[in-house]
């Protein structure tokens, strides 16, 4: 039955997409300028992770998803003590932002944890107040609160990114819980502002919107990434230069293991592979959307939502980032890019949507247009 199908449609997507990430960061590894001359350095801590992530996601699958509607308390707190330990004196600095705490030989970013922090306190929160959910105090105020604290300390170490993700999942959930739409447009009027604030105070990131808007006069400076990302796609063609022949990761391209992976690979393997890394993520989020709302709660289908979204999200940015769709932003492409602390959350994204798949209620194809109009009707309010 497509019911039974879509979660293994999901996991093959998810496997597919992990493997072009393991190969092509053997490919690109080697020659980043911070291997410090180990040409394997980043695959093996990326392996390591990898096998972290994979075995946390089989624990997650085969728990019961309620487990997050009772520890998000707890989840919660740690991650904004993690967040101040980010801040001096105790934060670890890394390209101007303090996003990092050390753990041994690895270092691991607080604001990952936060994705889940919000996701699960948002599902949990409106669960409870399902039937005050359009009003302004529990539909929009208290967890708008909530979850601005996070914000402001992630903004506060210099992530936009993470503040943005986290900040579109959040109104996502709020609106597929009934929240009215009237309430979210001062709101954006008052991010954007902010938002309008916090670039004019960071010339760097006013500099990577000139850059982003005429690519040519600042090649070589601020929009050096997305131009060399551009003539890595170029070059690469329908067929691709073929694995490990690819000349912009040659210290041409920076970062071109993390946030830049995806033009490497549109270089060396060619226009199929790139747009196979698209249709991938495409069935990651149909799938993981018809799981979502064949759940048999509210908490799992805000629960299930939230991991789609956040997905979804970075690997929209992403990519948008490396074709010079959109402004540059580092945002890791999810699964593929160099990054443990993120590839052991997306992996546990996937651990919660198998999970709530394993406890649907949906058991026959006769019940699932019913399922969808239900849900359907929850969310459409204004």
């Amino acid at each position: 039955m497509m019911h039974s199908r879509g979660v293994y449609f999901l996991v093959i997507a998810v496997l597919a997409v992990m493997t072009v990430g393991l190969v092509m960061l053997s490919s690109t590894g080697a020659f980043a300028a911070d291997n410090h001359g180990d040409p394997s350095k980043f695959l093996r801590q990326q392996s390591a992770w990898l096998a972290i992530g994979v075995v946390t996601a089989v624990v997650v699958s085969m728990t019961d998803y309620h487990l997050w509607q009772k520890i998000w308390p707890f989840l919660l707190g740690l991650t904004i003590i993690l967040l101040i330990l980010c801040l001096p004196p105790f934060g670890h600095k890394i390209n101007g932002s303090y996003r990092w705490i050390r753990l041994g030989g690895f270092s691991f970013q607080p604001s990952e944890l936060a994705k889940l922090a919000a996701i699960t306190f948002l599902a949990s929160w409106f669960t409870k107040h399902q039937a005050r959910a359009a009003t302004a105090l529990h539909g929009f105020l208290i967890p708008l609160s909530v979850i601005g604290v996070m914000l402001l300390l992630i903004l506060r170490e210099t992530d936009l990114g993470a503040t943005m993700l986290i900040a579109s999942t959040m109104f996502a959930i709020m609106y597929m819980a009934g929240s009215r739409i009237r309430y979210f447009l001062p709101m954006i009027i008052v991010g954007a502002l902010g938002l309008f604030f916090v670039i004019k105070k960071m010339p760097e990131r006013a500099d990577r919107i000139l850059a982003y808007r005429n690519l040519e006069k600042y090649k070589e400076s601020d929009g050096l990434q997305q131009y060399a990302g551009l003539t890595a796609l170029g070059s690469g063609g329908v067929e691709g230069l073929g694995l490990g022949n690819g000349r912009q990761k040659l210290l041409y391209l920076p970062f071109a293991h993390t946030d830049f992976i995806f033009p490497v690979i549109g270089e060396e393997l060619g226009l199929p592979f790139t747009l196979g890394i698209v249709s991938a993520y495409v069935v990651m989020i149909v799938c993981g959307t018809f799981i979502s709302l064949t759940s048999r709660d509210q908490f799992g289908m805000l629960l299930g939502m939230g991991c789609v979204m956040l997905l979804s999200i970075q690997a929209a940015v992403n990519i948008g980032v490396t074709t010079a769709l959109l402004p540059n932003k580092g945002m890791p492409l999810p699964f593929v890019s160099y990054g443990g602390s993120n590839l052991c959350l997306c992996l546990l994204y996937i651990g919660i949507l198998v999970s709530i798949h394993r406890r649907s209620e949906v058991t026959t194809m006769a019940s699932i247009p019913q399922v969808l109009a239900a849900r359907t009707r929850k969310t459409i309010r204004l």
